[in-house]
């Protein structure tokens, strides 16, 4: 299997109400595979295919995902395992964690299936934007200007 194959069995297991768009970015800037947006609420997913605790993560994608997640956003790692057929999910800001070190040093959630996978996502999608939407962090002021990652 290679990740365009996940990419299938993903977009063949997709929930009720979720759309997914898949990127093809041929600049290298780092910006994830997958753009979804479920129930209203958008998240980016970075799809990897592995044989072994290597995860082939680019320092683009490392310095996207990790800035993403810093500013607020939502977006994960999504690695297919061939040897097992599981899926692991991490989140946004463990790119750093999975390109030194690979799968074992990093925390992970495990799924045997794409199926599970989004039956656990969804918690995960609404914790996340009720936590990031609270009224005590909306801007009084200006908030500061949008920078670029490149």
């Amino acid at each position: 299997m290679n990740e365009a194959n996940f990419w299938k069995q993903l977009r063949q297991n997709l929930p009720k109400g979720c759309m997914a768009t898949r990127i093809e970015n041929v600049h290298g800037g780092g910006i994830p595979d997958v753009h979804m947006m479920w129930g209203g609420l958008p998240f980016w997913c970075e799809l990897k295919v592995t044989k072994g605790n290597t995860v082939k993560v680019s320092p683009n994608q490392v310095a996207w995902n990790t800035a993403y997640h810093a500013r607020g956003g939502l977006n994960f790692y999504l690695v297919k395992r061939l040897k097992e057929q599981d899926v692991l999910l991490f989140e946004g800001d463990q790119g750093s964690s999975l390109l030194d070190g690979g799968i074992s040093a990093t925390p992970f959630a495990r799924f045997l299936n794409p199926a599970s996978l989004f039956q656990s996502l969804r918690p995960r999608i609404f914790a996340h934007y009720s936590a990031t939407l609270r009224p005590s962090i909306i801007f009084v002021e200006d908030p500061a200007p949008c920078e670029s990652v490149h």
